[in-house]
């Protein structure tokens, strides 16, 4: 096999749309009417042109060792039409092959040495300290001392919801909380807004919601008092709590070097920002990494990565969040098509596996972790996914959210009664399944997002 490697699936292709339109669109493009001068060559490039509606026709090129992608056209969205159409036409086999590249365009080898001697430069470059390490620490100080501030005012306002009565939550609307909320992005601490923000959205939520908010305001009471004394917390402790008020923790962990299958991707968006989530198994050492992308603007986040695909790639933990969260570091060669899912366990094991990440991160809203030998089953309160096999047989219920969703009906079809591995993220609301192998092809990843 050539450094280009093998074909993804159209599933995969797909998996890198930034939505259902970008999906459909690109569908559409992903037959050879459209496309002429379409090439692939080593160093996995593949490029075309796209006859549009002008006279000019598109030019689209992608590298898949990224993947990353650039087109001619208009689209702000990432990967856009055009690159997901030339993809599928490139899985499918319909695009020429070159190994050496030689009938690549003059535009499209333009960008893809410039992408090469970035990656080069990366290489090579040693990044600068500091320029001045008292003004950083300085900085620093200022800042910590702005967020204790916010942290102290909104412990204010939760004494004053406490001492008046949930139920003024409910009269107050959603203003006052966003008002607390633009204090707290004021201060400096957006993983304080966020809760705030969090807390907004439960009051007069549905039936229940005292219960929900109460909870939420003791969690919340919870970090203002570990942030406030964060400076008596074991080392790993005080690092989660930086973190979820909102405090960038570069990675210093280890390089781990692995080939890391991609378990699942999925975007989270409000008005300011989309948070992409790449969730990576490693097949050597069986650790389980997140990677965070970020996209501003309405723009999609960059970095993306074909579900089921194997990276070979070294990647450097952040400290504190449980270990989970990494920084890609350097990707060698093109991503392998597929590979073979984490060994899974019981409903049990992964409870346990939750329960002991909330030890270290009380505000943990869910774990990773796989299930091995479980059925999806339809229960009185909805769906749950339950132990196929064991003398103690147990289940967790979906998520609402899970329920909802175009990926339970895959799931349950992929199933079709017999066993599956799953994985997913385990909470308190319920599990949510990302993506699901079943044994008669173990080796090929269905995402269910």
């Amino acid at each position: 096999m050539d450094d280009q490697g093998a074909l993804w699936t159209a599933d995969q292709v797909l998996a890198l749309a930034p939505d259902e339109a970008s999906r459909r669109a690109g569908s559409k493009l992903g037959t050879a009417g459209p496309w002429s001068g379409a090439g692939s060559g080593g160093h996995g490039a593949v490029w075309g042109l796209c006859k549009g509606s002008g006279s000019t026709p598109y030019r689209t090129v992608v590298d898949t060792t990224g993947p990353a992608y650039q087109c001619s056209c208009p689209s702000r969205k990432f990967p856009c039409k055009h690159a997901l159409g030339l993809l599928l036409l490139w899985s499918g086999g319909d695009v020429p092959r070159d190994p050496d590249a030689a009938g690549a365009p003059e535009w499209a080898e333009t960008w893809l040495a410039g992408r090469r001697d970035r990656a080069e430069t990366a290489r090579t470059t040693v990044e600068p300290g500091p320029a001045d390490p008292e003004a950083a620490r300085r900085r620093a100080e200022r800042r910590a001392a702005r967020i204790s501030a916010g942290a102290r005012e909104l412990e204010q306002r939760l004494a004053d919801l406490l001492r008046g009565g949930l139920a003024a939550a409910e009269r107050s609307g959603p203003a006052l909380w966003e008002e607390t909320a633009a204090r707290m992005v004021d201060a400096q601490a957006p993983g304080l807004a966020g809760r705030v923000r969090e807390l907004g959205a439960v009051a007069g939520s549905g039936p229940g919601w005292p219960v929900r908010l109460l909870e939420e305001c003791a969690l919340t009471h919870l970090l203002d008092r570990a942030w406030l004394s964060a400076d008596r917390l074991p080392g790993p402790l005080a690092a989660t709590v930086r973190t979820r008020v909102g405090l960038t923790v570069p990675p210093d962990g280890p390089v781990l070097r692995d080939r890391w299958l991609v378990l699942a991707q999925y975007d989270a968006a409000d008005t300011r920002l989309t948070t992409r989530r790449i969730w990576l198994h490693g097949e050597a050492s069986g650790r389980t990494a997140l990677l965070l992308s970020f996209g501003a603007g309405g723009r999609a986040p960059q970095l993306a990565f074909p579900v089921g695909a194997v990276l070979d790639a070294e990647l450097r933990p952040h400290e504190g969040g449980g270990g989970l969260r990494a920084e890609l570091v350097e990707q060698f060669g093109v991503p392998a098509p597929s590979g073979p899912p984490p060994r899974g366990g019981t409903v049990g094991a992964a409870l346990t596996a939750y329960g002991r990440a909330l030890r270290d991160d009380p505000w943990l809203d869910a774990w990773p972790v796989t299930l091995a030998g479980v059925v999806p089953a339809r229960a009185e309160y909805g769906w749950q996914l339950a132990d196929a096999r064991g003398a103690e047989r147990e289940a967790v219920p979906l998520t609402r959210a899970a329920q909802d969703r175009p990926g339970l009906w895959r799931l349950v079809a992929l199933s079709g009664g017999a066993p599956l591995t799953v994985f997913g993220e385990c909470g308190h609301q319920g599990f949510t399944p990302l993506a699901a192998w079943s044994g008669d092809a173990p080796g090929e990843t269905v995402p269910l997002v």
